[in-house]
């Protein structure tokens, strides 16, 4: 017998998916329930490599850990990463399989993987007690339903009742939840069990006349209002959709160990994936992260991030078309520490010789590290570890870049010169006592008085953060009807609200 489940849907990108995916899990697993997440297709940069050696979101990696099991590629059986405007790279089961504009995406290929989606998601469902399913978008974008294998095509293939959150601090959220529905064909009307608000600010007894008139128009309840909560955008799935410029990530609030404050600089390269390695610095008290674009932004910084990013090649354009590319030469000149990660580390070597990625031949790099890279076609994932500055460390890999280090100090897989420092391994700055060594170093180098704090668990942390998300649920929903939907499946006899689905 299958288990139960429940498709988290939204009224758009961005209204909280992610988040309330993960504290339904953590609630579930906090009352004993065997529970999974999935996602059927997830278009995000910001990818995590399971100990199979498969690369799924970063999201759906973090929905494991609020479900304390390991995360795999069953979780999330298609990662598209954009490459661009108009292509991604498709990855399958956790692997490579190309790259794929939109138009010919959904003119085909999509619709011939659902059967690989529903086989996942059936395993899922036959292993755990229930597994908590994410969509994508809006399940309303009836541009693309025929194709669809991630929201209502899911749902109706495999018999999910549909929780739709709205965001209701961007406004508009019964509009967003009435015509999410009204644009639904009769059939998929029949599994939206209901509604779910989320970042609410204020008085809820101010809402609850809305909540009934939603009610009264649409035949279906809402199953909480979840309140607004600063530093619960854990994992983001996209750095597309955001700007970032100005951005601080949000870090615990406490004062420096020692008497300085540590201002770390992250370039904010086109198509900058997995951003999220610089979270374990945040969470540092006294160092303070910044996304920056400007060459000036990098003058008072005392570490400066080059992150990885999906285009390795677009990414040198754009630091030397900034000016950026000068600041970091003379950063390294000057012996001020710079941090390279992945395609970060790439663009800090001598060349780059691509034909995988942008076809662009060979390359020259910005030159402060003795280290040439060469592109294959077949992408590294792994889940290495080792020991720097004396100190153990884990990380995982995703590149397609081999590189060839000519010199320098060893670092983790790449090297070091002087302060300027590059490495593949994404995740290794959440290795708390290196994370504190490297801090340290960083500090000496750049003349403060900082101290990394003793006693900062990364690992604790986010642990803390996913009971919050637990804790929101627990609280601020009725988890007895929640479970029910799990259970059992939507009510039966919901009304249709027209004008449904156009032909």
């Amino acid at each position: 017998m299958n288990g139960g489940g429940l498709l988290v849907a939204g009224t758009t990108s961005d209204a909280g998916k992610s988040v309330v995916t993960a504290g339904i899990c953590r609630w579930l697993v906090r009352q004993g329930v065997k529970v999974a997440p999935f996602k059927a297709q997830n278009m995000s940069l910001n990818s995590f490599v399971t100990r199979e050696g498969a690369e799924i979101g970063r999201a759906q990696a973090m929905q494991a850990q609020a479900c304390r099991v390991e995360p795999t590629a069953l979780m999330n059986p298609v990662l598209l990463k954009p490459g661009g405007e108009r292509s991604s790279q498709v990855v399958l089961m956790g692997r490579p399989v190309g790259e794929m504009s939109a138009r010919g995406y959904h003119g085909g290929r999509q619709e011939r993987l659902l059967g690989t989606v529903l086989a996942c998601l059936e395993r899922l469902r036959g292993t755990y007690d229930a597994v908590i399913c994410e969509g994508a978008g809006s399940p309303a974008e009836i541009n693309l339903r025929r194709t669809d294998i991630v929201n209502m095509g899911i749902a109706r293939n495999a018999g999910l009742p549909v929780l739709v959150v709205g965001d209701i601090d961007r406004g508009g959220v019964f509009a967003s939840f009435f015509g999410t529905v009204a644009l639904l064909s009769p059939e998929d009307q029949a599994l939206v069990a209901g509604f779910l608000v989320n970042k609410f600010r204020g008085d809820v007894s101010l809402l609850e006349p809305g909540l009934d008139m939603l009610h009264g128009l649409t035949g279906r309840r809402t199953y909480g209002v979840l309140p607004f909560r600063h530093g619960l955008g854990i994992d983001e799935e996209d750095g597309l959709r955001v700007s970032l410029r100005g951005t601080v990530r949000e870090s615990v609030v406490a004062a420096p160990a020692g008497e300085d404050v540590l201002r770390v600089a992250v370039c904010a390269v086109p198509l900058m994936s997995n951003f999220t390695d610089v979270d374990a610095l945040a969470a540092e008290p006294g160092v303070v992260v910044r996304f920056v674009d400007r060459p000036e932004e990098l003058a008072d910084a005392d570490l400066v991030v080059v992150p990885g990013t999906r285009g390795t090649v677009r990414a040198l354009e754009w630091l030397r078309e900034r000016g950026l590319a000068d600041a970091l030469r003379r950063r390294a000149a000057e012996g001020r520490p710079v941090l390279g990660i992945c395609g970060g580390f790439q663009v800090l070597g001598e060349h780059i010789e691509d034909d995988v990625e942008s076809r662009r031949g060979r390359v020259d790099g910005l030159g402060v590290l003795p280290v040439r890279v060469r592109f294959a076609r077949e992408k590294t994932l792994t889940r290495p570890s080792g020991e720097a500055l004396g100190e153990p460390v884990e990380g995982y890999e995703i590149h397609h870049g081999v590189a060839e280090v000519l010199g320098g100090e060893p670092f983790l897989d790449g090297c070091r010169v002087g302060q300027t420092w590059g490495t593949h391994w994404h995740g290794s700055l959440e290795s708390d006592a290196f994370r504190r060594a490297f801090l340290r170093e960083v500090a000496r180098a750049a003349g403060r008085r900082f101290v990394p704090a003793p006693d900062t668990s990364f690992a604790a942390l986010r642990e803390e953060q996913l009971d919050r998300l637990g804790d929101l649920i627990e609280q601020h929903a009725d988890t007895d009807a929640l479970w029910r939907l799990i259970e059992s499946g939507a009510p039966t006899g919901l009304p249709f609200i027209p004008p449904g689905a156009p032909a």
